[in-house]
C-alpha cells in the first residue's frame, strides 16, 4: 500500500493545525462530513447536525483567515439551534479566504472544517442620462427662440387691436335695436 506525504502527516499528528493548511492548499472542497458553510454577501453561516447539546451547549465554531493556523486565532462563534441542527454565523466579513472549524462541547472533537471565499459587494455602476445643455426652455407658446423686441412690439399691437375689437363687437351687440 502506497501512502502520501499528506495522508501520512494527517495520520500521525491528527491535529486541526496540521490538517488546516492541507484543506487551504486545496482551496474550496466539498463540505467536510457534517458541515455545511454558505456566504451571503459580507455574512459566512455554518450549519451542522454533528453536534448534541450538554451543559455547556453544542459547541463552538471558528472563522479563520489564511494566515491563521489553529481554532483559537479565528472569530469565534457559539454553535445554537437544536439536538437536529445547530448554527453559527459571522457578520461584516471583508472579502477573502476563511476556513470555517466546528468543534463539539460534548466530546471536543472536530465536526468538520471547510473553506470558503467570500466575495466583495458588487458596486454599483452609474450610467450617464442625456440633459438639456441650457435647461428647459419655457415662455409663452413654448418658444425657444428670442425674436426681439420689434416681434415683442408688433405682438403687443396686435393684441391690443383684438381687445378693441372684441369690446366694439360686445358692445354693439348689446343694443338690440343696432344689427
Amino acid at each position: 500500500m502506497q501512502t502520501t506525504p499528506h495522508l501520512l502527516r494527517s495520520c500521525l499528528t491528527g491535529a486541526a493545525a496540521t490538517v488546516l493548511p492541507l484543506t487551504l492548499a486545496a482551496g474550496p472542497a466539498a463540505a467536510a462530513p457534517g458541515i455545511s458553510v454558505s456566504t451571503n454577501g459580507s455574512t459566512v453561516s455554518v450549519t451542522t447536525s454533528a453536534c448534541t447539546s450538554n451543559n455547556n451547549g453544542f459547541g463552538r465554531a471558528s472563522l479563520l483567515t489564511s494566515s491563521q493556523t489553529n481554532f483559537a486565532q479565528g472569530r469565534q462563534a457559539e454553535l445554537s439551534g437544536t439536538n437536529a441542527l445547530q448554527s453559527a454565523l459571522w457578520s461584516n466579513v471583508s472579502p477573502g479566504t476563511y476556513t470555517v472549524i466546528v468543534i463539539c462541547n460534548r466530546n471536543g472533537a472536530q465536526a468538520g472544517s471547510q473553506a470558503v471565499i467570500v466575495s466583495a459587494a458588487p458596486t454599483p455602476t452609474v450610467s450617464p442620462t442625456a440633459s438639456p445643455s441650457r435647461g428647459v426652455m419655457g415662455g409663452l407658446g413654448g418658444a425657444a427662440k428670442d425674436y426681439g423686441t420689434l416681434t415683442l412690439a408688433v405682438g403687443g399691437g396686435l393684441v391690443a387691436t383684438g381687445v378693441v375689437a372684441t369690446v366694439w363687437f360686445l358692445r354693439r351687440r348689446s343694443k338690440p335695436y343696432r344689427l
